[in-house]
């Protein structure tokens, strides 16, 4: 393996740890995912650093490779800082070429400015201390570093204009926060489109949904609610939900428009207009 192949992060070596011991024993991508009942293209991240199995599927790793407990003793170690329903997503994340991101009523973690996250965090937490909110906060808002490489991930954001509307951590918060979203727009680090009010239903009135694509491998999507996502990978699904994602925008109103209408509704939250 070159230089520049070589894993570099601890989730990458184990995927290549995973990877050769399976070539020793001779199987397959296809052969291991029908043992640990998943899909190729799933044993394909674990082996990439993309993901992580869970408990279960590394038991199941370690059975049809007859590694005796080794892959799930290690995963162990491989502790992650999400929660659980959004851990596989946030490894993605950072290793996409492409993000495609929808939002129905909040802005997407990955934009969001440590007021507007603090907000959001204590309005479904009323136990909270202050400690715990600095924590999730810097959490979330430690994934906005994938934007301060200029040109990659190529990200899109479609925003329901309810996500402009709907005022978070007060008038101010607001404010800054959309001109944030403006200001990445603005500069071109992102594609800007938003789905206006007088659309009424769409696509994805439903669903918030983040679409992900990859150079080297099959691209996946990832739905959220309270508490809850779920990662796709299966192709139909996956394919479903582009074409909704296509359907969604091609109602939306241009990046010129879009971005002048982010601008307006941040002056708007700033006079007291909403």
């Amino acid at each position: 393996m070159s230089e520049r192949h070589k894993p570099r992060t601890p989730r990458e070596k184990y995927g290549e740890e995973l990877r050769l011991r399976r070539i020793a024993v001779g199987l397959t991508q296809g052969e291991l995912g029908n043992q640990v009942v998943c899909s190729p293209t799933l044993i394909s991240h674990f082996e990439a650093g993309r993901r992580l199995p869970k408990p279960d599927d590394a038991r199941q790793i370690d059975l049809a490779l007859k590694t005796d407990g080794f892959f799930e003793r290690w995963l162990k170690d491989l502790d992650n800082k999400y929660d659980v329903h959004f851990a596989a997503a946030a490894e993605l994340e950072q290793q996409a070429s492409l993000i495609q991101q929808f939002a129905i009523t909040l802005v997407p973690g990955m934009l969001q400015t440590p007021d507007y996250a603090r907000a959001v965090f204590a309005a479904y937490r009323p136990n909270h201390t202050a400690e715990e909110l600095d924590d999730d906060v810097v959490i979330r808002t430690q994934r906005a570093r994938i934007l301060a490489d200029p040109v990659k991930p190529e990200v899109w954001t479609l925003l329901d204009e309810a996500v402009l509307r709907r005022s978070i951590g007060g008038p101010q918060v607001m404010a800054e926060q959309l001109h944030r979203i403006a200001d990445l727009a603005e500069v071109g680090r992102l594609r800007l489109h938003v789905v206006p009010y007088d659309v009424g239903a769409h696509a994805l009135v439903q669903s918030l949904l983040t679409l992900m694509s990859f150079e080297d491998s099959a691209p996946v999507a990832y739905i959220e609610a309270f508490l809850i996502g779920q990662l796709l990978d299966d192709p139909a699904l996956v394919s479903a939900s582009q074409t909704a994602y296509s359907l969604a925008l091609s109602d939306a109103l241009s990046h010129q428009k879009s971005l002048a209408l982010v601008r307006a509704a941040a002056e708007e939250h700033t006079h007291g207009q909403q």
